[in-house]
Parts: structure tokens; sequence; C-alpha cells
């Protein structure tokens, strides 16, 4: 398993990274699928506090175990539960930010984190506040690098310039390419993109045919568009879910792409599209059948 150097930090991911949102609550299950991925090189784990309600990161943690200083550990905060109500709402405030930190550490049985991602956010959140906060918890020990989890480029326009953060996380795939236009602002201000979504719900493996009974429309893709799509690049390209991977990893500006995995089988599948996609050069026909949508500057 290669690694890329994570921005300008002195961290080195894994180009595949687990996701821990799919992981069972089920911790032998689990454990199963975070062995494996260890066993295949992967270094990189990422999980959220708002996973499971919490319940993720305590998973992950466990299941590490001693292992911890061998990996990189990404976990994201800003979407809090209410107690008593069904859902979450937004609180980017550095209080809350700083109440965070300390119950991610602890479930994650770890006194450090090496990646703490803010998990969205708003043009009208305190990005002063956000970034001196983000710096204390570096200075403390606490983080090691922080970063954003962000579709938003007027979001990204704000606080990338104002701080240090070395990673965007952001959705990104040969059918949602509008991350393209922004790689290079990214990696000029010193920080690097973390991919999910990059199978576009399993429409770009090879049980393509089965996920499209299921999936109408996919970003700017109307369901009408999407067969013919997927048909013509599984027609060029012998191993679609390898195209996936390699088509977002031909990008310099990419670190890694996060993959879920529910069973070891899954998991299986991707490592083996991983081998498959070191040889892969070329690109040219994914691109010509692909859209380059850009994205709306929204809050």
């Amino acid at each position: 398993m290669k690694k890329r150097q994570l921005g300008s930090s002195d961290l080195f991911i894994s180009e595949i990274s687990l996701g821990g949102m799919s992981l069972s609550t089920d911790k032998e299950q689990a454990a199963s699928i975070v062995d494996m991925a260890l066993d295949a090189g992967i270094n990189y784990f990422d999980t959220a506090d708002l996973y499971d309600f919490g319940v993720n990161e305590a998973i992950i943690g466990e299941t590490l175990g001693k292992r911890r200083q061998d990996i990189i550990l990404a976990t994201k905060v800003g979407n809090r539960w209410t107690e008593g109500v069904d859902g979450w709402h937004w609180d980017a405030s550095p209080s809350y930010i700083k109440e965070a930190v300390h119950a991610s550490l602890q479930r994650l049985g770890t006194d450090y984190i090496d990646v703490y991602q803010l998990h969205g956010g708003t043009i009208e959140d305190d990005w002063d506040g956000i970034v001196h906060t983000f710096e204390d918890l570096k200075k403390d020990g606490l983080i090691r690098a922080y970063g954003i989890s962000s579709i938003r480029p007027n979001v990204l326009q704000r606080f990338l310039p104002a701080s240090s953060a070395k990673i965007v996380m952001m959705q990104y795939s040969m059918l949602d390419r509008r991350p393209e236009e922004w790689f290079d602002f990214i990696g000029n201000e010193g920080a690097s993109v973390v991919t999910r979504g990059t199978v576009a719900k399993g429409l770009l493996t090879n049980t393509w045919k089965e996920r499209l009974q299921r999936e109408h429309s996919y970003n700017a893709y109307t369901a009408a568009e999407l067969a013919p799509t997927l048909a013509s690049l599984a027609k060029h390209y012998d191993d679609l879910h390898a195209l996936a991977l390699a088509f977002n990893l031909k990008e310099t500006a990419i670190a890694s792409t996060v993959v879920g995995a529910s069973s070891q089988e899954q998991l299986a599948q991707t490592l083996t599209a991983y081998e498959n996609s070191l040889g892969l050069l070329d690109f040219a026909t994914a691109k010509q059948l692909t859209k380059t949508e850009q994205y709306q500057d929204h809050r």
C-alpha cells in the first residue's frame, strides 16, 4: 500500500483509507474488518463523533488497541446531538470544540488525535475563533493536524488561507468532478484532499448494473444518462472499480480516498481493485464520458 504526504504536514497516509461510518456496531465484526485493513497496509482510519452517537469512535478505539501508534487516526466535530431531540444541530463554537475533543479522546481511548476535522461549516461561523481553537489544541498536544470536511467553496476560501489546515475531505469521483476546479487552490494552501464517495454509492464498481436498479440519479446525472455512461466506461475499462480508485489517485492534490466496508468481502473487493488500479494510466475516455459541473457558491 503506497502512502502520500498529507498536505505540508509530517503525516503520510495510505492511498486507501478506511471510513468508519459503514462499520457494524458489532465489535467482533468491526474488528475483523479493521484487522484486515491493517494487514493490507491501510494506516488511515476516519471516523466522526456523529457516527452512531459516538459508538463508532469507541469501537474503532477499542479495536485498534495497542496498535494505535501504527495508524493515523482522524475524527470530526461540529454536529452536536441534542438530548431528547431526534437529530442534531450545528455547533462550531470554540467552547463546544474544546468540549467535544475531550469526549472523542475518551471514546477513542487515546490521548491525541492525528487529524481533527470540522464536520462541515457555514460562512457565518466564527472562523477566527475556530482557527484559534484548533491551533490551541495543537499546542496542547491533543491533535497533530486539523482540517475540514466540506464541499463549500466560500467556506474553503475563508478557512484555508487563515489557518494551517492540512486536509479537506470532500466528495469526488468520475460522476462528481466538481472539486477539480479547487484542487490547485487547496494544494497551494498547504492542504491535501481526502476523498469520499469515490465509488458513487457502488455505481463505479463491477456491480454497477445491480446498483443502477436502486440509484435513479446521481449528482448531475439523470437516470437516462447513468446507464449509457456506465456501460461505456465498463466497455472501455476492464475493471470499473479499479478505474474509480485510479481516477481519483491520479490527482496529486489527493492524498487518499476513503472507502467504507461493512464486511471483509467488501474490503477485499476494494483491495483487489486497488491492486488492479496501479497500472492504469489512460483516463482520456473516462474524462470524455463524464461531466465537469462546478460547485454553486452556497452557504
